[in-house]
């Protein structure tokens, strides 16, 4: 079910990485954060509680599989997951690689700068995003409940 005027009902939310019948899977273009995954429920629900308890399972799978990929390609930092909600209500959660050398590490991604982008680092995470891609592409496609 969508809704109209819900920016992630009516737009795919950012690059397309892979679409299952429940949700997608995209990455956002933000400046500064080239490792930075939504998974994105496909219906609209507002809340990871309107979800039944086998969604909310292949839910926090999916989660957990980009989460996966992305510390075995890149070895961030830390991997930070958030589902807020509050400008955007349709759920969704972020699922982003940090780096020590990023911009704003530790605070979040939403908050102030600390430093000047490291663009030498940024080169380096964004030449390997096609196969970051293609894996979490990978890893997604043998949840069976997914597809």
């Amino acid at each position: 079910m969508k809704r109209a005027g819900c920016a992630l009902c009516e737009t795919e939310g950012g690059l397309a990485v892979f679409r299952a019948d429940k949700f997608r899977v995209i990455r956002a273009e933000e400046s500064g954060f080239p490792a930075f995954y939504r998974l994105i429920w496909n219906d609209h629900v507002a809340e990871f509680s309107d979800l039944s308890a086998a969604d909310r399972l292949l839910c926090m799978e999916a989660v957990t599989l980009i989460e996966t990929v992305l510390r075995r390609q890149l070895q961030p930092t830390k991997v930070n997951l958030a589902t807020l909600g509050n400008v955007v209500p349709h759920l969704h959660w972020h699922v982003i690689a940090r780096f020590d050398w990023d911009s704003h590490f530790p605070a979040p991604v939403w908050g102030a700068a600390l430093r000047p982008d490291d663009e030498a680092a940024l080169a380096r995470v964004r030449r390997q995003l096609p196969v970051l891609d293609g894996d979490i592409q990978a890893a997604l496609a043998t949840m069976p409940a997914a597809l």
